[in-house]
This record gives structure tokens, sequence and C-alpha cells, in this order.
């Protein structure tokens, strides 16, 4: 820690009118690296991390970890977490040549502090905080020097209002008021709330929840009248916000990597901080990216549908498979096949994976210890799933397809030889008919013959008939065989791709239920 010769009064900062705009206190995230960073942005005021202060006066090494600061780093107000009246006051005493102010944390939801007496559970004991805030008023020797609270809300409104007015009587300088009860965590804020509490104190009064872009700053001050505008996780994502950006500028990630060089930010750190920076980028690239997987699923359905319609036959199909369009591109049909095979099943590995991520128990612990970081993994998981899901229909689809295309190909082609054969058969037996007719004819001429010579030329030209239709006989016999030949060949293929096809249904099946068991591990 550094001392610090400036001594800014930030009730000044409230009187000049302007509404505020304040970084929020994060667990492990809004220390020193990432305060500077956003002081560059139009930040007003800087909050620490939420502190111990039992661990805070007990160890050395608590101290050094969890509280830095520097010159510049200034308007700075530290935030602790007590039940102690007493130890609150020795705290702020300890930091206030180092800060502008301390706050004391009265809305932090997780069960951890709740359990050991601090955060949210504090708005339930006003006499507490009234006390509190006396003891640090009384015994840092500074009256620049600030004592607020951060607060939730109660669901009945009317001891909401009665604790502000009572911290209010303690001297409390300020009251930031996060619009949500204990246990709400990602609901609508309730700025009527708010609005409420702010008509009901003179002090400055700080609107937090759910502010993201520079515009909710002027519209919650709009709704509420408050002094000013508190945000995390709308800073977390983008630094630059309250300097008018919608999304992280290049700038800022590049003075994020220079600040982080300088003051030697850890890396896990400065990781987590570039991760939730390039977040909206990544989860608008992902979007895309499965929003893409999810329509072609969709047109592998539609198509499927298409193909099985039963008023359109195979013959039908075959005949637009054979238009000059598809033969144009029958000779890449196979290699877009094993591109979007490879591409879909990379797709499905790369959910797997992030299935198993997000179902790891010790993640889940760990997400626990977090604000909102649970409910966060929840969703990532979720959406895990759910791309799971799609990248694995839309393999199996893309399968189906193929092979129904095949059957469809196969069936036409075995409708065109059955009706080659009928046609065949009708020629022969014409053929036959006629013939028929032919011979009773010479019969009849030979009968009706005189001498020698007649019945000569009947004989000769019966022997040439009978010889023409031996031999169209021989031919359409031939031709008949080949195509009965042709056709039990089409049949042991037909049966052969119906036996590929329930064994490719059954590994699929199969596929499927060694992953729900995995999940049902997992989980």
């Amino acid at each position: 820690m550094k001392t610090s010769s400036v001594n800014t009064s930030i009730m000044d900062m409230f009187e000049k009118g302007k509404v505020l705009k304040i970084c929020a206190p994060m667990v492990r995230y809004s220390k020193l690296a990432f305060r500077s960073l956003v002081r560059k942005y139009n930040c007003d005021i800087c909050f620490t991390p939420m502190i111990v202060a039992a661990d805070f006066l007990q160890s050395v090494k608590a101290r050094d970890s969890e509280f830095t600061t520097s010159q510049s780093d200034r308007p700075l107000i530290v935030q602790f977490a007590a039940h102690d009246a007493q130890t609150l006051a020795d705290a702020a005493c300890v930091v206030a040549p180092f800060s502008d102010g301390v706050d004391l944390n009265c809305g932090c939801p997780q069960r951890w502090a709740m359990s050991a007496g601090y955060g949210a559970c504090l708005i339930n004991k006003p006499e507490l905080v009234k006390d509190m805030v006396q003891h640090v008023r009384n015994q840092v020797d500074n009256p620049n020097y600030t004592a607020s609270i951060k607060i939730r809300i109660h669901k009945d409104l009317r001891r909401t209002v009665d604790l502000c007015q009572k911290a209010e009587l303690a001297g409390v300088s300020w009251i930031t008021v996060h619009g949500r009860t204990a246990d709400e965590h990602h609901q609508p804020v309730h700025y009527d709330a708010i609005k409420t509490i702010k008509d009901s104190v003179s002090i400055p009064v700080i609107a937090n929840g759910d502010i993201k872009y520079l515009r909710d700053v002027e519209s919650v001050h709009q709704l509420t009248g408050v002094d000013g505008v508190m945000a995390a996780r709308g800073l977390l994502a983008n630094p630059a916000m309250f300097a008018g950006y919608e999304e992280t500028p290049l700038e800022c990630v590049w003075d994020w990597v220079d600040i982080s060089v300088e003051q030697g930010t850890p890396f896990t750190c400065f990781h987590h901080h570039l991760i939730y920076m390039l977040e909206r980028v990544y989860l608008v690239t992902m979007t895309l990216q499965w929003t893409a997987v999810a329509l072609f699923l969709y047109i592998e359905i539609g198509v499927l549908f298409i193909l099985c319609l039963p008023f359109i036959s195979a013959r039908r199909w075959q005949s637009v498979f054979k238009l000059r369009i598809w033969s144009s591109l029958a000779s890449f049909w196979n290699k877009v096949f094993l591109t979007m095979i490879i591409i879909l099943i990379v797709l499905f590995l790369d959910a797997v994976r992030e299935v198993r991520k997000y179902s790891n128990p010790e993640i889940g612990k760990d997400a626990k210890l977090q604000p909102n970081i649970f409910d966060h993994m929840h969703m990532k998981l979720f959406r895990a799933q759910r791309n799971l899901y799609i990248s694995g229909f839309a393999v199996f689809l893309w399968l189906v397809m193929k092979r129904v295309i095949t059957l469809i190909n196969q069936l036409a082609t075995s409708s065109s030889t059955s009706a080659a054969l009928q046609a065949q058969a009708d020629h022969a037996n014409q053929a036959a008919k006629k013939y028929e007719e032919d011979n009773k004819l010479l019969k009849q001429t030979l009968m009706e013959g005189s001498g020698s010579k007649a019945t000569a030329e009947g004989m000769e030209l019966l022997r040439k008939e009978v010889e023409k239709l031996r031999a169209e006989l021989k031919t359409s016999g031939d031709a008949l065989k080949s195509s009965l030949s042709e056709a039990d060949m089409m049949k042991k293929q037909k049966d052969s791709l119906a036996r590929e096809y329930d064994r490719l249904l059954k590994e699929h099946q199969e596929l499927q239920n060694l992953q729900d068991n995995g999940n049902k591990k997992d989980d």
C-alpha cells in the first residue's frame, strides 16, 4: 500500500449535480489493475473488492493481498464485510490514509456470507448497521472521510426505507441500492423501489443493477432521480462502457495488457478479465455458428420431409436428380458430403467437451463461491447440451438424407427396369398373336391352294415364318432372362442397403445411450 496525500472530498462530487459513474465492488475482479483501466474511460469512483474486516486486521498477508492501491487510484472506496462495529471501525482506521471512504456490505446474497453474519443479512439488523456507521464516523480522524452502505431491498419496502432513514440519522454519507431482494438474481431490477428510497432520504443515493451501456445510466437517472449509477458485470464485459462504447474497443484491450504488464497482474486475473472483455464478441461468433448449424438441421428436416411426400414417385425424383444443374454438382457431391460430415463431427465433439467441462462437480463447487457465477455456469451447461443435440441430430440426419437419396435412385431404377420388362412382355405377346394370325392365314392358304406348286410355295413360306418366329422368341427370351437377372441383382442391393441402414440406426442409438449414460454419471 502506498500513502497518498491527495484528500479528495467525494461529497463535493455529488454536489456538482452530475450523475456519478461508479465501478462496483467485485470479489477478485475490482482490484488495482482493473480500477486503473476503468478510470481511463470516465469512471468517477472505484470500489475495492469486498474485504472481510476481521481477516484484514488479523493477517498481514491478507492486507497485502486484498488491498493494493497507488497515488493515482483515487477517489477510492474500500468495502468491508463486518458484523461488529469496532472491527469495522478499526479496519477503516487502517485504510483511511490510503482511501477516501469505507463502505459496509449489506447486500451480498451468498450463503457463506449470510451464514457468517455478513452481507444481505444485515438489512434485517438496522440498529447494528446504525451502530457500525457511527463507530466509523467517530473513530476516523478525517471529516472528509466517507462512510457508506450498500444494500438490497426487502420484499416489504417499508423496512428498507426505515433502514435507510436510520442509517442517515447515524451519519452515513450515501447509500447504494441494488434494486433486488436477497433471493433475486436475474429478475428485473425494481427501479420504483430505488426511486422510493431516494425520495425518502436527503443524502445521495446510488442505483445498482443491470447497467450494461452508457445509455442505461441516463435512463436509470431519469427513472429514479439518483445521484450516481454503479455497474459491475457491465464493466467487466466492457471496461470502456462509461466512455460511451457499446463493445470493448481494441484500444481498451491493449490498455489492459499494458496495465497488467506494468503492475505485474497475476496471469489468472489477467486472463479472466480478458475473457470477460471478449465474451460478447465470442458469444456473437458462437451464436452465429450454432445458428448456422441449427438452420442446417432445419433444412435437413425440410428436405427429408419433401423427399418422403407420398404423392411424388421415385421415378419423378430421379428425373429431377437428372437435371443439368444436379449433373454439374454431382462431381462435387462426395467432397461436400465428407466435408459436412467432418465439420459436424468436430462440432459434436466440441459440444461433448463443453458438456463434460461444465458438468464437472469441482467447477460447480468453485462457482458457488463467486457471485452470480453458479447461474452463469448452469446457463453455459444448458447451451452446451443444446449444441450437443443440434450437432448430433445434424450428423444423423445428414447420413439419413444421403441414404434416402440413394434408396430413391435405386427404387426408381428398379421401377424403370420393371416397366421395361413389362413392355417387353407386352411386345412378345403382341408378336405371338401376330404370328398366330399369320399361321392361321398360311394354313388357310395351304388348304385353298391347288397342285404341288402351291403346296411347295406355302410350305416354304411357312418354314421361313417359323424360323423368324423362333429367332425373335429366342431374342425375347434372352432379354427377359437378362432383365430378370438385373432385377434380382437390384433386389439384393436393396436388401443390403436396408440392412446397412438398420445397422447405422442401431449404432446411432447405442452412441446416444452411451452419451446419456455419461451425462447421468457426470450429474
